[in-house]
């Protein structure tokens, strides 16, 4: 059971961070999310391997968190959050719209392999509801219309930058090996946190508080 020599690489280098090797799990999961798209059966036997763990062990890990995907996503994955705020902001009509729109259900992956679209949970974005995601990154207030042309934007080749963070949108597997601990170089590009996010900050700095 292997993978090329890079990948091997960066997982040695994953178990290195850590002074017990199961802590590795996560980013591992991510390197092979990189590599094969999703966590595949062949990834789970790897890592199990790997730390000298059981594949229930890896599995359980897999199965517990909504980040791993064990099916094919798309290129660009989609998430729509549907949370109180979000859904009363018009969250619902938005995922409700893009389901439509794209032809997909929940979880469900477009004929090209472009897109994929999710109802996710809080992301702690409620400042800017309704939310929607590109494998991670914010796109702020949207709206149907805004959001349709998003995906459109995206299968089509284009690349719109997110209203915070990078300045591009990474495709899935660049994401995913992100997320395993490799840099892409893109970590101190765009707005970190908008007005709306520092406005709490700013009138407790005008009201004296010592902060």
């Amino acid at each position: 059971m292997s993978y090329d020599e890079k990948t091997n690489g960066q997982m040695d280098a994953i178990i290195a961070r850590y002074p017990r090797s199961r802590s590795a799990i996560m980013p591992m999961l991510h390197l092979i999310q990189s590599r094969d798209g999703f966590v595949t059966p062949t990834g789970i036997e790897f890592i199990s391997e790997k730390l000298g763990l059981t594949t229930a062990e890896v599995y359980a890990v897999a199965t517990f968190y909504s980040q791993y995907k064990r099916k094919p996503v798309g290129e660009y994955h989609v998430g729509v959050c549907t949370n109180t705020l979000c859904a009363v902001m018009g969250g619902d009509a938005i995922f409700a719209g893009l389901k439509d729109h794209l032809g997909v259900g929940n979880d469900e992956v477009t004929n090209d392999g472009k897109i994929s679209v999710e109802h996710i949970e809080c992301n702690a974005a409620c400042d800017y509801a309704p939310v929607v995601m590109v494998n991670w990154e914010f796109f702020d207030n949207q709206t149907v219309e805004s959001a349709k042309t998003l995906v459109d934007d995206l299968r089509s080749g284009k690349n719109p930058a997110p209203t915070r963070g990078a300045n591009k949108v990474s495709t899935f597997k660049e994401t995913s090996e992100l997320l395993a601990g490799f840099n892409d170089g893109h970590a101190e590009e765009g707005v970190q946190a908008g007005p709306a996010t520092l406005l709490g900050l700013k009138i407790a700095k005008e009201m004296g508080a010592q902060l």
